[in-house]
């Protein structure tokens, strides 16, 4: 099989790196990949959001099957142009990708099936949307209603807070993805994911995970796309897990199905374990990042064959294995991110310092000549295993302080909340 992997972050070479493992495939291909993905894959230098670009590279090197990462591309609708084009292609329709193109469309998707989640309210002007804020008092929770790269998301802590979110959203900080703002109820509880595989039919669960979306150590600090995470995440009770699975994701699949848009991809459930249950926070339509690079450091199954499974609505009868471990990354960031930061800086990393326990996923980076320069907000994703959720933290971080990279920060308390517990 020839694969092309469509992205260019760490959710893409951890990718990279598992398919590459696969003795199904003779060739794989990463577009437009990064400093990383070149070292298992070969780069393809296009524009994934010219879509027959896309196709035309995917024919040109005779690729079976097509593995869309990024959200932007599922909502875009590049699976249903790469299936249209007669390629296998891992990708929700746009329609399915609704499910996290549009938080009201969830919103009421949940309405309609009575699906566990906060109370909420839909505001297409900002004078409505004050209002209500005004009635309702604080902690709320402000989401732009679109995409907004992991970013549109404030947890208000206070009024002014909640009120100068609104005004962002209205004022353009998130394009047309914040032409529209759902405000929730403060959920009380932990957060979590799940994610599940779906054909438009059948289930598969995977694992879970617990991401860190907070810049800074202590949970403080700027929402970002994720600053670490680690798998499986314990809080999620097993009488839970499958509460999550009845009540949240098989009536989320059987109403996409009988809406005529049946989901098939990676559905990626964000949770709140609150004392009423798992009540769903949002959903996302592809594979988490960085959450990815812990579930392909744990998975022992090829996965190929399961994620071709899911493109050709052939799951049924398909299983997963894992390793017996925890899996924990570590993003490390340009300084100034999630805000304004340089690009061009270099990178130094020791030799040989991946081994069967530790791998580096990149992000933005990217090669100049033999030297490593960064070139994003997010750049590496340093992933351990271990036997506890402390020591796959201490193997990460011990990968962390190997790399020279003197304009790039990271969290120093990935995993704290579940190290905490094993401590207890």
């Amino acid at each position: 099989m020839r694969v092309l992997i469509i992205g260019s972050g760490g959710r893409e070479h951890a990718l990279a790196w598992k398919i590459a493992q696969s003795p199904l495939v003779e060739a794989l291909f990463v577009a437009p990949g990064n400093g990383g993905t070149e070292k298992v894959a070969t780069n393809l230098p296009i524009d994934i959001n010219d879509h027959q670009a896309v196709i035309a590279a995917a024919r040109d090197n005779n690729v079976d099957f097509v593995v869309v990462g990024p959200d932007a591309q599922v909502v875009a609708g590049l699976g249903d142009d790469v299936r249209a084009a007669g390629i296998d292609c891992f990708c929700p329709s746009a329609a399915a990708g609704q499910l996290e193109g549009s938080k009201s469309f969830t919103k009421a998707l949940c309405d309609e099936y009575d699906i566990p989640t906060a109370r909420y309210r839909r505001f297409e002007d900002e004078a409505s949307a004050l209002a209500y804020i005004y009635a309702e008092g604080a902690p709320i929770v402000i989401k732009a209603d679109g995409l907004a790269a992991g970013k549109g998301v404030t947890v208000a802590m206070s009024v002014e807070e909640a009120e100068e979110a609104v005004i962002d959203c209205f004022s353009g900080a998130f394009g047309t993805s914040g032409a529209a703002v759902v405000i929730e109820e403060f959920m009380e509880g932990e957060e979590v994911s799940l994610f599940v595989l779906c054909d438009g039919e059948t289930i598969l669960p995977l694992t879970t995970a617990q991401d860190h979306k907070r810049a800074f150590d202590g949970d403080v600090g700027p929402n970002t796309g994720g600053m670490g995470a680690y798998s499986p995440a314990p809080v999620m009770r097993r009488t839970e897990f499958d509460e999550t699975i009845a009540r949240i994701i098989e009536p989320t699949v059987r109403g996409m199905a009988k809406r005529g848009t049946p989901f098939q991809g990676v559905l990626f459930a964000g949770l709140m374990l609150t004392d009423e249950g798992p009540k769903l926070v949002e959903y996302n339509a592809r594979f988490g990042d960085p959450e990815c690079q812990v579930m392909m450091m744990r998975m022992e199954s090829d996965v190929v064959p399961l994620l071709h499974a899911v493109a050709t609505g052939t799951l049924k009868g398909h299983d997963v294995q894992w390793k017996d471990a925890f899996a924990l990354t570590v993003v490390m960031a340009t300084k100034g991110y999630p805000g304004d930061y340089g690009k061009g800086s270099e990178i130094l990393f020791p030799d040989q310092l991946d081994d069967e326990m530790l791998t580096v996923f990149h992000a933005g980076t990217k090669r100049d000549g033999n030297r490593l320069i960064a070139n994003g907000g997010r750049v590496l994703n340093v992933t351990a295993l271990g036997g506890s959720v402390s020591e796959a933290q201490q193997r990460a971080y011990a990968g962390v302080d190997k790399i020279v990279w003197p304009e790039g920060f990271c969290r120093r308390d990935i995993g704290w909340r579940e190290r905490a517990r094993e401590q207890a």
